[in-house]
């Protein structure tokens, strides 16, 4: 019997294929990429949106192996004293010094000016006077404590005087080579005083170095920026801070950006008047080829353009004159250093004529350096004193040594800096950074001032115009 569904019935579709081993190798190996892919956006982006922190471990910088019993974490006064006796081997030395003549019209060009030289040791030998310097120096409290194994100095200076609704800010300050901790010494009282600007008034800490001034030199290779920073962590633990500013110049500079990766959350804030690029990228290369003919694009302005070109002369030539001393400290201080132990017109020749081409390089066309134009003989001479003293100007020149011996790309010259930062921009600095360079280091580069004046040692050259960056910079931090 016909019916409507054998009539209009059709035969069920033949089923599919088998998928051939080729078509599911291809699917397979697509989901595969795919799953890669998406992973790797993602670890990407979160990579790029976590905040690196440095890493290090805990060292022991003392003569033999480390004791057994609990670390000695007292603090004791110190005070920096002198004898007649340290004195008289001083003059005596002075007096068997050997001139040397100074070519004709070679001013500061060959180094320090044999001739000015004498005039300096003059003064230095007879009007100089070390005992008043020292009481200068001991007007601030100082102290030492034992950190990874060596006594670590530091001044410790907290302000007279706190008004009513007045914050007290803790701040760190770190010196470089050749100053030392007396750097800081004119513009402590600008920071520690209150002002009638703001509501600001600073608490501070001013450490040497390890091998440098007053704090004991490390008895093992490797004492690098990093350590030094490990050891200033501890210092203002030890002191009680949970959280505090950061300032340096120079090597300072390098010490207290190691601080704020090290423990971003610990330091509020860092202010830094030196910041040479630690690692050449992309937009530095560009920038430096194309920002003589397109400035706006890098956002350079004029001083970026005068400090930069002509590019050779600037960013070779000029380097080249001044940066010998380097080569010699990152290779070979102890030789040299020997040498400058043992003589101190030596020594002075040596660091003072850094202060002189480092504050100016036009300094170098002058007779006398320029010496006097921004500095005191007396307070260059405390300096000097300072290393003649303490005995340190070996152990200071192999920071470079420990610090250059493991490859200019370190870890920390990788990574970028997160903490809220402040640049002071001084137009006689050795090397001149503009704010893009900066800012691909210190990601939160809060403030970029152009300083009307200053040099390298601006700190000391410049007190006035370095507290009242700090301050502004310090007062933003803390009112965000």
């Amino acid at each position: 019997m016909l019916t409507l569904d054998t009539v209009f019935s059709f035969p069920p579709p033949p089923p599919p294929p088998p998928p051939t081993v080729s078509l599911v190798f291809v699917i397979m190996f697509t989901e595969v990429l795919v799953a890669l892919a998406l992973g790797g956006l993602l670890l990407f982006i979160f990579q790029r949106n976590r905040k690196q922190v440095l890493k290090t471990e805990d060292g022991w910088w003392g003569p033999g192996a480390p004791p057994d019993a609990q670390e000695d974490v007292s603090i004791h006064p110190f005070q920096i004293k002198t004898s007649a006796e340290e004195l008289q081997d001083l003059y005596r030395r002075i007096d068997q010094t050997r001139p040397v003549l100074s070519l004709e019209d070679s001013q500061f060009n060959y180094g320090f000016n044999s001739q000015y030289l004498q005039e300096v040791v003059s003064y230095w030998r007879n009007d100089f006077d070390w005992k008043r310097q020292v009481e200068k120096l001991n007007q601030y409290q100082h102290f030492k404590t034992n950190i990874e194994g060596i006594d670590i100095h530091f001044l410790h200076v907290k302000p007279k005087r706190v008004p009513k609704e007045t914050e007290v800010v803790p701040i760190i300050m770190v010196h470089g080579w050749p100053g030392s901790f007396y750097e800081f010494y004119g513009l402590i009282p600008l920071l520690c005083d209150p002002s009638e600007r703001d509501n600001l008034v600073f608490e501070v800490i001013c450490p040497s170095i390890p091998g440098y001034g007053f704090s004991e030199a490390p008895h093992k290779k490797g004492f690098d920026s990093v350590c030094a920073a490990r050891i200033f962590h501890k210092l203002m633990k030890r002191l009680g801070f949970q959280q505090f500013y950061a300032h340096g110049g120079d090597w300072g500079w390098l010490v207290t950006t190691n601080m704020a990766q090290l423990e971003p959350k610990i330091v509020k804030g860092l202010h830094v008047n030196f910041a040479p690029p630690s690692k050449p990228g992309l937009s530095m290369v560009l920038s430096l080829l194309l920002g003589n003919r397109f400035p706006k694009l890098f956002g350079f302005n004029g001083v970026d353009i005068q400090r930069l070109y002509p590019c050779m002369e600037k960013q070779v030539v000029e380097p080249i004159k001044e940066t010998g001393y380097m080569h010699i400290q990152a290779t070979k201080p102890d030789t040299v250093g020997r040498a400058l132990n043992d003589s101190p017109v030596g020594l002075a020749a040596y660091i003072l004529e850094k202060f002189s081409t480092w504050t100016c390089n036009d300094f170098r066309n002058l007779e006398d350096g320029g010496l006097t134009r921004k500095f005191s003989l007396d307070d260059l001479l405390t300096n000097v004193m300072i290393y003649w003293t303490s005995g340190c100007i070996t152990s200071s020149m192999r920071f470079y040594k420990e610090n250059f011996a493991k490859g200019l790309y370190q870890p920390h010259s990788k990574m970028p800096v997160y903490v809220p930062t402040g640049f002071a921009c001084f137009p006689k600095e050795l090397m001149h950074t503009p704010k893009l360079w900066v800012k691909q280091k210190y990601h939160q580069l809060k403030s970029y001032t152009t300083m009307a004046r200053g040099g390298h040692f601006a700190a000391m050259e410049e007190p006035q115009l370095m507290a009242e960056d700090i301050r502004t910079f310090t007062k933003m931090i803390e009112e965000k």
